[in-house]
């Protein structure tokens, strides 16, 4: 886990990958997280990925703090 604040903006959405390179995590701790309900994943409609909102990544974050 990094110990700055991801810079992400509120609204935007970011994939798993940019996700896990903003937190300092591994993506199997990502889907971890996820499935324990810690952060909240969206899935697009059109091809059915998963996306955080930088609102629930700075959330999360804060919490781990």
């Amino acid at each position: 886990m990094v110990t700055e604040a991801p810079k992400v903006q509120p609204n935007s959405r970011y994939t798993v990958t940019e996700t896990c390179e903003l937190l300092g995590i591994h993506r199997n701790s990502l889907r971890k997280y996820t499935l324990s309900g810690r952060i909240k994943a969206g899935v697009r409609k059109s091809t059915a990925k998963k996306f955080y909102l930088g609102s629930e990544i700075i959330n999360f974050w804060n919490k781990q703090i």
